[in-house]
């Protein structure tokens, strides 16, 4: 079995930063690209930074210069830096992860519990 772990959330004030961490788990062989996604409430998911198994990301255009994703290959450890917080930044986030549990080429998708991230005065 697999876990993903979110943690890092909590309540910060507009303008401050916060650090998520994704941890993964479990019987893994290799983790592939991995995702941070929100979800605010009445809200969908949305997708706010990924990075693949080369380190190259990708940012939403709302989190561009404010957020960034990095990953800890040997910790089998996402980070996702949030500065610059604002209030419609609040929402639960949960990461997304494409790893593989064995030799066999194919990944499988796994999501953590999410963290909840609210940014209020």
């Amino acid at each position: 079995q697999v876990q993903l772990v979110e943690s890092g959330g909590g309540l910060v004030l507009p303008g401050g930063s916060l650090r998520l961490s994704c941890a993964a788990s479990g019987s893994i062989y290799s983790i592939g690209a991995v995702g941070w996604y929100r979800q605010a409430p009445g809200k969908q998911r949305e997708l706010v930074a990924s990075i693949s198994t080369s380190g190259s990301t990708n940012y939403a255009d709302f989190v561009k210069g404010r957020f960034t994703i990095s990953r800890d290959v040997a910790k089998n450890t996402v980070y996702l830096q949030m500065n610059s917080l604002k209030p419609e930044d609040t929402a639960v986030y949960s990461c997304n992860a494409a790893i593989r549990t064995d030799s066999s080429p194919r990944y499988y998708s796994y999501w953590g519990q999410g963290t909840r991230v609210t940014v209020s005065s």
